[in-house]
């Protein structure tokens, strides 16, 4: 790989760590490409659609010219490695916040969960958590959140395309979920809970797809030399 490369375009398929950002990712990124080759300082590189912190698996980083493919990547479907925890509830939707408003689960069974499972299937209206960076009058909810007002979510349209993989092992269930552009799968962990009538929350999440791009083919190792990419 030389800069020139870079500079034409690199897409790099990267295994984000839990509890980094998405933007800490791609300056670890930078800084090491940047120390390695030689680079102009004004260059380009992001990624094609933020994961949470609490998150891990397939973030993609695109350099120099292939950083005006971002659009069409962040459009693209995705797939994901659920986990859920019903019978209790947080006010982020995850682990970022303490467990609240524990409830009996004995009632719940396995029938009752997939028929809930069930029903998100196709389109769907969500609201965001408040604990999101979507943007209310030129603030970020979750610093609304975090300053304690009240912040009234809005209900956006979005698509599973399909949940498989299922397993049940109470108060936990995981299954792989497809859905399209924009859905929160904190909302839908938070929303299978209330379908079940005693809540749930998101207590672990890894995307394993972007449209064809698969975490099989990413990696974590920021500090060696063995990045793998895709012209």
């Amino acid at each position: 790989m030389t800069s020139q490369q870079l500079l034409d375009g690199h897409i790099f398929l990267l295994d984000k760590p839990l509890d980094w950002t998405s933007f800490q990712a791609v300056n670890k990124m930078k800084y090491k490409l940047k120390r390695e080759f030689d680079l102009p300082k004004k260059f380009k590189i992001g990624h094609a659609g933020t994961l949470d912190p609490r998150a891990t698996g397939l973030l993609i980083v695109c350099t120099g010219k292939f950083t005006k493919k971002i659009p069409e990547i962040q459009d693209a479907p995705k797939e994901y490695w659920t986990e859920v925890k019903i019978g209790v509830q947080t006010e982020s939707y995850d682990t970022e916040k303490p467990e609240i408003l524990h409830q009996d689960i004995s009632k719940v069974t396995e029938e009752d969960v997939k028929n809930a499972l069930e029903k998100f299937l196709g389109e769907i209206n969500q609201k965001p958590p408040v604990f999101s960076a979507i943007k209310i009058d030129g603030e970020r909810a979750y610093n609304l959140a975090r300053a304690g007002e009240e912040v009234e979510m809005k209900s956006r349209k979005t698509t599973i395309h399909y949940m498989k993989d299922i397993e049940i092992n109470f108060p936990l269930i995981s299954f792989t979920v497809g859905c399209s552009k924009g859905t929160y799968i904190r909302s839908l962990a938070h929303d299978i809970g209330q379908e079940l009538g005693v809540g749930g929350y998101l207590t672990q999440l890894r995307r394993t797809k972007i449209g064809d791009y698969k975490i099989e083919d990413g990696t974590s190792d920021f500090l060696d030399n063995e990045y793998r990419f895709e012209n």
